[in-house]
């Protein structure tokens, strides 16, 4: 009798199990790999409290370079200029079927 179970298990396993756990596990990594609304809304807050943080230091960089003529302001790079995260509301509407409103 064990030698007729023993197979019919693995089979199941095999054929079953197996599958079951692949797509259980598919369908959870697709549900999560987006962003939720509440994480998008963090990274809107960040994105605009970098914005405030870089003209801060423009204005102290300003500050300082007129009140010393040795002192050298750090150059920005290419890369960061053009960089910027101004239209991810813009981006986000493409992307969603129902676009949201624009108030000018």
């Amino acid at each position: 009798m064990d030698e007729v179970i023993i197979p019919i298990g693995i089979c199941g396993m095999l054929f079953i199990g197996l599958p079951w756990l692949i797509f259980h596990y598919v369908t959870q990594w697709k549900k999560n790999s987006s962003l939720t609304i509440e994480d998008e809304n963090l990274l809107d807050e960040l994105h605009a409290l970098a914005r405030r943080l870089e003209d801060r230091m423009s204005t102290i960089e300003r500050i300082v370079a007129a009140d010393s003529p040795s002192f050298r302001p750090t150059l920005r790079s290419s890369r960061d200029e053009e960089f910027d995260l101004g239209s991810r509301t813009e981006q986000r509407e493409m992307q969603t079927s129902r676009p949201r409103r624009r108030d000018h």
